[in-house]
């Protein structure tokens, strides 16, 4: 099943929401990739990989790829490798460490000065908070190790940098999106030193460790699928997060985050609804249980072209029932572009006042007794719209 078509269709839509922004602004785009130099981090998942095909139409000299998922990096490689007419540059190489490591330095520099520089590396899902080992985790990945590439951008300017964002980052509700904010902030914070952009999109259907993924994963292994009755997103294709990406980093101005030009009304979409869709393109009729344990008792009506379906309200930490792009506080232009809204945003905070800020992060970290409730009181402090969720559950409790 080709995923990006699926996805597509489903949402009604002949083209990418972005092919009208493409075109328009294809000359733009084509005189800052052509022959330039692209270090891409965390390149192996779904939204690095597809910003790199965007990007690679436009035939960029040298491209670096850097992620921790070795598996991952071999799979990109192969499957661009694996493309008919598919431009790849010669001087392309991959490399699997985290980038923040000695050896990342040493790469960055060997191979630089680079024009483009763009990181994907994050915890990226709300199931990444769980306890106060993998919120460390999160918290390290999403800030101190983007402040710490940050600082090495300064001595090594590229023209520009992209770090992507998320639309929990929009009056966050868990730990991860509240993260996400302050990246934002952080981000912003050096927009005098280095030209900076992000972008907060909508879920990326059928990516890496996302629940339609998931779905996918469950009807090949012949296992039950489990689905929230109650949660609404926006969707964009793999496709389309790549797209929005790449022009958040070439088109976007110093400081402007990019969003999708979605209505709240039309496209939030549940996920209860995308199950029955799915399950028929494949040749299943889904029949939906109201327990865990039913739904795997019945596995043996997929035999039948029957498919069970455990379907649920959602209780767990940080999740929210519905997404946005932006608050009313913030400066938004809807018309600068077809398909895109752009935040323009003064930053918050100084270079100078993050070095004080991440002293008092690094010293939490610290603490060999450092509780959730701490992490959540230190984002709050800098975030004050963060308002946690706390359930006591998380999702590592569902199937």
């Amino acid at each position: 099943m080709n995923i990006d078509q699926f996805v597509l269709n489903y949402l009604k839509r002949t083209e990418s929401l972005f092919a009208k922004d493409l075109e328009l602004n294809n000359e733009k785009l084509k005189s800052n990739i052509r022959s330039k130099s692209l270090i891409i981090i965390g390149g192996a998942g779904t939204i690095g990989s597809s910003f790199i095909k965007a990007a690679l139409k436009f035939k960029p000299a040298k491209l670096v790829v850097v992620d921790i998922n070795e598996n991952g990096l071999t799979e990109l490689v192969r499957d661009l490798r694996s493309v008919e007419g598919q431009y790849i540059p010669d001087d392309f190489v991959t490399y699997p460490l985290s980038f923040d490591s000695p050896a990342f330095r040493k790469l960055f520099i060997a191979h630089g000065p680079f024009d483009i520089v763009a990181n994907f590396a994050a915890h990226k899902h709300v199931r990444s908070e769980k306890d106060i080992y993998s919120i460390e985790a999160l918290i390290e990945n999403n800030l101190v190790k983007a402040k710490g590439l940050l600082d090495l951008l300064v001595e090594y300017p590229p023209k520009h940098f992209f770090c992507v964002s998320t639309d929990k980052a929009a009056n966050p509700v868990n730990i991860m999106g509240a993260s996400k904010k302050m990246m934002e902030e952080l981000i912003l914070s050096y927009g005098d030193k280095l030209k900076v952009s992000t972008a907060r999109f909508a879920n990326v259907a059928f990516s890496n460790g996302s629940l339609l993924e998931g779905f996918l994963k469950r009807i090949e292994k012949e296992q039950p699928l489990s689905c929230p009755s109650d949660v609404k997103r926006f969707f964009v294709s793999p496709q389309e997060s790549g797209e929005i990406c790449l022009m958040a980093c070439v088109l976007g101005e110093n400081r402007e985050i990019f969003f999708p030009k979605l209505d709240m009304e039309r496209d939030l979409i549940k996920f209860a609804d995308i199950f029955p869709v799915l399950l028929k393109k494949l040749g299943f009729e889904g029949i939906v249980f109201n327990s865990d344990a039913e739904a795997r008792k019945n596995i043996n009506l997929i035999k039948e072209g029957k498919y069970p379906v455990y379907v649920f309200e959602t209780n767990t930490s940080g999740e929210k029932l519905y997404e946005e792009f932006y608050t009313d506080e913030e400066d938004f232009n809807l018309d600068k572009f077809k398909a895109l809204g752009v935040i323009s945003k003064s930053a918050t905070y100084k270079t100078k006042e993050f070095d004080a800020i991440f002293k008092e992060l690094y010293n939490l970290l610290d603490d060999p007794k450092l509780e959730k409730s701490q992490i959540v009181a230190w984002l709050k402090k800098y975030i004050p719209e963060f308002e946690h969720i706390e359930t006591g559950l998380g999702l590592d409790k569902k199937m």
